[in-house]
């Protein structure tokens, strides 16, 4: 994960109603959950909603797909893998195949492809 991807991702995260938006996505699973649902479980006017969605799209920290209507929001499990491999790299000096991140939303994940690993 390149380093303007991290940052984008922790930017969109430090965000109280987007941080919401993406831990409701991440208890939904792969399936996601309407854009409407988000809202009203939320209690998100749908402009605000938009607005955040769009930041979460944005940072690739969620997807959208359209089914019929509605559209369907979902967490993007790699990105926030990958973000944590990247934040916990190097943890305690070791290299990172001694050392994995705590939290992998998903049994099979794989820890991130490493690249210019100087940044």
């Amino acid at each position: 994960m390149e380093k303007l991807d991290v940052l984008a991702a922790l930017a969109a995260l430090a965000q109280e109603t987007r941080l919401d938006i993406y831990r409701l996505l991440v208890q939904a699973g792969p399936d996601g959950l309407p854009a409407g649902q988000i809202g009203d479980r939320l209690g998100l006017p749908s402009a605000t909603l938009a607005f955040h969605l769009k930041e979460l799209k944005n940072a690739k920290l969620a997807t959208c797909t359209r089914n019929g209507r509605p559209l369907i929001y979902a967490a993007e499990y790699t990105v926030m893998n990958d973000l944590l491999f990247y934040l916990t790299e190097n943890c305690c000096g070791r290299p990172s195949t001694n050392c994995t991140p705590l939290c992998v939303p998903e049994a099979d994940a794989q820890p991130a492809r490493r690249t210019n690993r100087s940044t």
